[in-house]
């Protein structure tokens, strides 16, 4: 299968890369890192896929920030939203068979618990703006259905994690804390809010279930992608203290705390396993473990090895 992957080097990219390569597809790497246009470039994305002619576009490139979309939400619009037209725009004009677009389960927003898990049926309410781009994304991807039959895919990723993710989440900012007090013993972990619950999953799982759905999902559907259990923050923060090498405490850091939280949040992904038989298969104190190895290894890569 003949794959262009947009956001190619970011977090997700890397892992959905590595999975499609050891899945003997043939992969077009798009990100600004190696010199390919914004999704921004309407025209650029337009020449791009017009002369690789992918058989499938995996859209993954856009800003993920939420802190950083409250400080910036025309730029959040411009990347998340416009870049996603642009991107089905381009795969409607060259006649691209499947497009898999990646938003987010934050464009669910406050769900009280009654009505948790959540399901694909509820409705949207973004209480952020990189939430309310992602919204506007879906929209975008919904009228490439309707309006011009593009054979999209929308998979609402909840919360993932795992090695080489970015610092500015919670799992790899408390990994990094911890890493950088085992080389300099100082013995406190800033936190922030410890009772959120969220659904995770481990980003290597997350990316074989991109490939199932662009193989087996319905054109025009949406699926959650999630674990279907929620865990409290303050669990992800003890299992990774447990696994430092010297003790440790958490110390609450009010700068922290995001302006709109939400207190929890679970997924129901039912319809990914009946359309593609996924469900996840790495446990989260593995991938905790794997992150904070991680951890270790960029401190290392920063410090130098004092043994090597």
């Amino acid at each position: 299968m003949r794959a262009l992957v947009t956001g190619s080097r970011g977090f997700v990219g890397t892992h959905l890369v590595a999975h499609l390569n050891a899945c003997a597809d043939d992969v077009i790497e798009v990100d600004r890192v190696i010199g390919s246009p914004p999704v921004e470039d309407a025209g650029a994305m337009s020449e791009l896929i017009a002369e690789t002619k992918p058989e499938v576009v995996y859209h993954l490139a856009g800003q993920s920030d939420v802190a950083a979309s409250w400080n910036d939400p025309m730029g959040t619009f411009q990347v998340n939203a416009d870049g996603t037209l642009h991107v089905v725009r381009a795969c409607i004009d060259t006649g691209v068979e499947r497009l898999l677009s990646v938003t987010s389960s934050d464009i669910y927003g406050m769900v009280d618990p009654e009505h948790l898990p959540i399901t694909e049926d509820a409705p949207l309410r973004p209480v952020n703006p990189y939430a309310a781009s992602k919204a506007a994304a879906e929209m975008v991807c919904i009228q490439g259905f309707l309006g011009h039959g593009l054979g999209v895919i929308r998979a609402r990723a909840f919360n993932h994690l795992g090695p080489g993710q970015s610092e500015r989440f919670l799992a790899p900012a408390l990994a990094a804390r911890i890493a950088r007090n085992e080389q300099s013993g100082n013995t406190a972990v800033p936190v922030g809010n410890l009772t959120a619950r969220r659904d995770f999953t481990d980003v290597r799982d997350v990316v074989q279930a991109y490939r199932l759905l662009v193989a087996d999902g319905e054109p025009g559907e949406a699926y959650n992608v999630c674990s279907g259990r929620d865990v409290a923050v303050s669990d992800i923060a003890e299992t990774l203290l447990s696994l430092a090498k010297t003790p440790m405490d958490l110390k609450q850091d009010d700068r922290l705390f995001r302006p709109v939280d939400l207190p929890v949040q679970r997924g129901d992904n039912t319809k990914l396993q009946k359309a593609t038989g996924w469900t996840p298969a790495i446990a989260l104190a593995d991938t905790l473990a794997d992150t904070l190895e991680d951890a270790r290894s960029r401190q290392t890569g920063q410090t130098g090895d004092p043994d090597g």
